[in-house]
């Protein structure tokens, strides 16, 4: 059998945190690499060297069993390990031998088989055989695996709300835009709110698709510990950039909500908001954004751009969308105030459009931001592994379900819109063309009223 040299060990290694392990790995992995870049290339045939994202391996002549000592990256690397036989996480592609003792994970070793064609030898699978039990530890690979695979269920989870929602989002945008009697300011910026969200849950949805994930590779059994350097492409960056936007824009759209909402109850008019509303929903974000896009590419260049470890890069995307959820909650407090204050002065009657807007879209605003509110000031890493667990499960709930609940309240039981798809309905079962269009704002026909873009 023989044996390789590896990176060696940083001096006074101990037991990492998953943070540390992390920087550990990506140490580990810069000095394969460059031993491998300065290596000689080799006189014949060989098994081609290579990082599998666990262990370095060097060039191996054919016929030959290659082993190189356990990654020195691995959290438990300092203690000791009860399984020392070689030939069996993998499943061994031919008769192996080996011991039975215990050994120190120091002393373990990853072993590989190089083929006589000058190909490492692969499994039932058709993924290159390894043999890395003398590295593990169970009683951290176990509670490793466990996690990864409730991590993998919180995506489902978000992935069907992000569809649902997706779904519904475009069918409410469609009826928007085809009633052309409820085209108004209020419904074109509920229109814009309904394509961030669309843009967001399909930008996410993306992003998935092409971020790496190790058990839809059929890497079930495979160490948890490889998922960390799964290489993403420039693809997965750039959806990954986009999708940043999206949920930039959608905050934003959500701002736009509750400040023309105020606007309304203070009886301002909103006819020429639209364009200011149009910059702030859709421009704003590209401020923050492309800095960020620039940071991440220069400073922290690393996967699919799904971590985030530099604070201070996270902290130019995630400050914006914390003041716009700061915003959006100061204008829901103002609101009901306002609300209050006039209620109990009898200044509106109870079929007042303005009142009626105000009781539809109080049942929104917190959806829209109270409860980002909530989880902004619990903080991201507070709390015990399974408060912090329930909590993330709960946040993606909330925010995938988000633009199922934004179209179910603002158009699906809209009473103006459900009374437009009857007339439609109606019209289309008689065989009666559809109503002229709308004259332009604040014009009117002879014998017609002005159109109230208040109203609509």
């Amino acid at each position: 059998m023989g044996q390789q040299a590896a990176t060696p060990a940083p001096p006074g290694a101990e037991e990492r945190s998953a943070q540390a392990t992390v920087a550990a790995w990506r140490q580990y992995r810069h000095n394969c690499e460059l031993h491998l870049r300065l290596a000689p290339p080799p006189a014949g045939p060989v098994c081609n060297r290579s990082f599998d994202l666990y262990a370095c391996w060097g060039d191996a002549v054919p016929n030959s069993t290659v082993t190189v000592p356990c990654p020195w990256y691995l959290p438990w690397y300092h203690r000791g390990n009860a399984r020392g036989d070689i030939g069996g996480r993998r499943g061994t592609p031919g008769d192996t031998a080996g011991d039975s003792g215990a050994v120190a994970v120091q002393g373990g070793v990853v072993a590989r088989r190089c083929g006589p064609d000058g190909r490492w030898v692969t499994d039932d699978s058709g993924r290159t055989w390894q043999d890395n039990s003398q590295c593990e530890d169970l009683a951290q690979v176990q509670p490793l695996q466990r996690q990864a695979w409730l991590l993998e269920q919180f995506r489902l989870l978000y992935t069907v709300g992000y569809s649902l929602s997706l779904v519904a989002l475009l069918v409410a945008l469609l009826l928007l835009l085809l009633l052309r009697r409820l085209r108004c300011t209020r419904n074109l910026i509920h229109a814009n709110l309904f394509v961030s969200f669309a843009l967001r849950a399909a930008a996410i949805l993306t992003r998935d698709a092409l971020l790496p994930h190790g058990h839809r590779r059929g890497q079930r059994h495979g160490h948890p510990l490889q998922l960390l350097g799964m290489q993403a492409g420039p693809a997965c960056r750039v959806a990954q950039s986009v999708a940043q936007y999206c949920v930039g824009a959608n905050y934003a759209w959500a701002m736009g909500e509750g400040l023309f909402l105020l606007r309304l109850l203070l009886a301002t008019s909103g006819r020429r908001c639209l364009p200011a509303f149009l910059l702030l929903g859709w421009g704003v974000p590209v401020l923050f954004v492309v800095p960020w896009v620039v940071l991440r590419y220069l400073y922290e260049n690393e996967g699919c751009w799904e971590r985030n470890e530099k604070v201070a890069v996270w902290w130019v995307i995630r400050c914006p969308i914390l003041v716009a959820v700061a915003v959006n909650f100061v204008v829901f407090v103002r609101i009901v105030r306002i609300l209050v204050a006039k209620v109990r002065a009898h200044q509106v009657s109870r079929g007042d459009t303005r009142l009626r807007l105000a009781r539809s879209t109080l049942t929104l605003i917190p959806l829209l931001g109270v409860h980002e509110v909530v989880f902004a000031l619990a903080g991201e890493g507070e709390g015990g592994g399974g408060l912090r667990l329930a909590r993330l499960c709960l946040h993606l709930l909330l925010t995938s379900a988000q633009g199922l609940v934004v179209s179910v309240l603002y158009c699906f039981t809209n009473k103006e819109v459900q009374a437009e798809v009857r007339r439609g309905w109606q019209r289309c079962r008689l065989g009666v063309p559809g109503p002229p269009r709308a004259p332009p704002r604040g014009h009117s026909r002879p014998g017609q009223r002005p159109v109230a873009e208040s109203g609509c």
